[in-house]
């Protein structure tokens, strides 16, 4: 299986590259962008509002508990950089297309 662009393995996990959309009309992982993944939240950009709803979404989306998806670069920026440990690539690509219908992906570029 190939990756996205928007996937990265690392030593202890995977890193996934997002571009996040704050005050969204719902909780969603979007399409893919260039070299990130689009993911939308209801939260505002404000106290960190939207950075905990991104890694709450991702922790849901990916079955996994949230000390495991942590963010490690652009806390103050819409680009980010998540860093999922102890989860395989292939694994977080399958559990992304999961959540989305077949249809949806194939438009998103995940197929």
């Amino acid at each position: 299986m190939t990756l996205p662009s928007f996937l990265s393995v690392h030593s202890d996990g995977t890193l996934l590259a997002v571009k996040l959309q704050p005050r969204a009309s719902a909780n969603e992982i979007g399409e893919p962008l260039g070299d990130a993944l689009r993911i939308k939240v209801t939260a505002p950009p404000v106290d960190s509002a939207a950075n905990e709803a991104l890694v709450q979404l991702l922790a849901d989306t990916l079955d996994c508990s949230r000390r495991q998806v942590e963010l490690i670069r652009g806390h103050a920026s819409r680009r980010k950089v998540i860093k999922l440990h102890g989860l395989r690539a292939e694994a977080v690509l399958r559990k992304l297309v999961h959540h989305l219908t077949p249809d949806s992906a194939a438009e998103k570029g995940f197929t």
